[in-house]
């Protein structure tokens, strides 16, 4: 049953793969933007398209050729509302509901500086206000956009990396056992992989303070 499903998505993706670019810059585009950012789980999808590129069925340089700049410009929209209402935007859902979200990216845009810009792009849970924040603080045009892009030519690649490792994984994980077992192997791994890294990343921060 699986591998039917594993077939007629290979077949539909064939089938319908000159939308692939516009569909992988508007996915990039999204995660990057404040707002949509918060509730796409474009971060996933774009893992999948990784697997799909693994089993040859996408190209991967035309794949990063539309990701890097949906998410550079996503990065640079939010960094364009920020500037333009400023603090306002805190009163606006969906950050009116998870004040947090915000609270967040200050506190890591205060201590990062310039770098948050980079480095926020590969935290979940700053990704979609780092931008926003930079441009409500009135960072300069020229420093944010170098990081934004320097950033977006890492992550886009990296996603579609780890969907292609993934693949190679679980088609090692199939040579000895089912393919739903194999599957459940793999994202057992995922999690327990995500969840050390945030206990690494927790532990590293309640040290520093």
């Amino acid at each position: 049953m699986l591998e039917d499903l594993e077939l007629s998505l290979r077949t539909f993706v064939m089938a319908h793969r000159h939308w692939a670019g516009p569909v992988v810059f508007g996915l990039a585009f999204g995660e990057s933007l404040a707002f949509v950012g918060m509730l796409l789980p474009a971060t996933t999808i774009l893992v999948f398209v990784g697997v799909m590129i693994g089993q040859g069925t996408l190209d991967f340089w035309w794949i990063v050729l539309w990701a890097v700049p949906g998410a550079a410009l996503g990065d640079w929209l939010s960094y364009w509302i920020g500037r333009r209402f400023r603090h306002s935007i805190a009163g606006l859902w969906p950050f009116s509901s998870h004040p947090a979200t915000l609270a967040h990216g200050y506190a890591f845009f205060a201590r990062w500086g310039v770098a948050s810009v980079f480095l926020g792009r590969f935290f979940g849970p700053v990704r979609a206000a780092i931008p926003l924040v930079a441009g409500i603080m009135d960072m300069r045009s020229t420093p944010f956009q170098i990081a934004n892009w320097a950033s977006a030519v890492i992550w886009a690649p990296s996603l579609l990396i780890v969907g292609m490792i993934g693949d190679v994984v679980y088609v090692r994980l199939r040579e000895w056992t089912s393919g739903w077992a194999a599957l459940a192997i793999l994202i057992g791994l995922c999690t327990i992989g995500g969840f050390v890294c945030r206990h690494l990343v927790a532990r590293r921060r309640a040290t520093r303070n």
